[in-house]
């Protein structure tokens, strides 16, 4: 239910932010989409109560999470701009690939046969999806393809912090020290663009979507392995390149959903396996 609400709100993420590209560079978006987190978190946290619950004793932990989350989300929202939805969100979907090797040293979690089988067979699905040697290595392509890692390294970091934080703690941090890293990374020039009247809409829909979309992942790390977790994002390829197709005129060929059907098989295979091993 919860990664529902997550494949949800990026699949809208995405098409906001593919609207606001062509104003807007990376650290602005970030910038923008934090500042709007922020105030939402606090609206949202004071009216349950839960503003107590922020804590200062992780901040460490909180601030490796969040700059491999912000430099993972700003390689994602430049690829949004150069390379097809569907491309970038199979990209994206080696993210359990990277999670499941380096979850048995951040996590404790075990390396099984059926994980190694999973990501293998899920890789292939990706290249399948993906084919880069057709295309050639692009700036879209090398930039989709390190964003899975920032992204795999906060999930990880999240799944610690989940151990011991609350989510309206881990949102306040996120939303506050993205804020700054914004502050910081899109005012160096001292050129600060502000959304036109046509794009505040996606900038507000960026900023809600964003910060709903890691609540529910949240959530879901926080009641199941990283490795069962991650791999259900796998839904948002069909839909997100169905989304190209219909209203960007991107292409969806046999490939892409051939490769979408051997990600499926991978991540159904291990979650299935998940489920019994826990079961019993």
């Amino acid at each position: 239910m919860w990664m529902t609400g997550t494949i949800a709100s990026f699949s809208a993420m995405a098409v906001a932010g593919r609207e606001v590209s062509f104003q807007l560079d990376t650290f602005e978006i970030m910038m923008y989409r934090s500042f709007i987190g922020f105030l939402t978190v606090l609206v949202v946290g004071g009216f349950a109560g839960t503003l107590p619950e922020v804590r200062t004793d992780r901040l460490g932990l909180h601030f490796v999470r969040n700059i491999s989350h912000f430099t993972g989300q700003n390689l994602w929202f430049f690829a949004l701009a150069l390379i097809p939805f569907a491309q970038l969100f199979a990209f994206e979907f080696s993210v359990p690939i990277w999670i499941t090797l380096f979850a048995p040293l951040l996590l404790a979690e075990r390396l099984t046969r059926t994980r190694v089988t999973s990501v293998v067979v899920g890789f292939i699905g990706i290249l399948m999806v993906t084919r880069p040697w057709m295309a050639g290595l692009s700036w879209g392509i090398i930039a989709a393809f390190l964003c899975a890692i920032g992204f795999a390294g906060s999930a990880m970091f999240t799944k610690m912090l989940t151990r011991h934080e609350s989510i309206t703690g881990i949102l306040f941090w996120l939303t506050l020290m993205q804020a700054g890293f914004g502050i910081v990374c899109a005012g160096y020039d001292g050129d600060v663009a502000l959304p036109s009247s046509d794009t505040w809409g996606w900038i507000v829909l960026i900023g809600f979507a964003g910060l709903l979309a890691h609540f529910c992942l949240t959530k879901a790390l926080s009641v199941a392995p990283a490795v069962v977790v991650t791999p259900m994002d796998f839904t948002r390829l069909p839909i997100i390149a169905t989304i190209g197709a219909v209203f960007y005129a991107e292409a969806m060929d046999i490939w892409i959903i051939l490769g979408a059907l051997v990600i499926f098989s991978a991540n159904y295979f291990n979650i299935l396996s998940e489920t019994r091993r826990n079961a019993t």
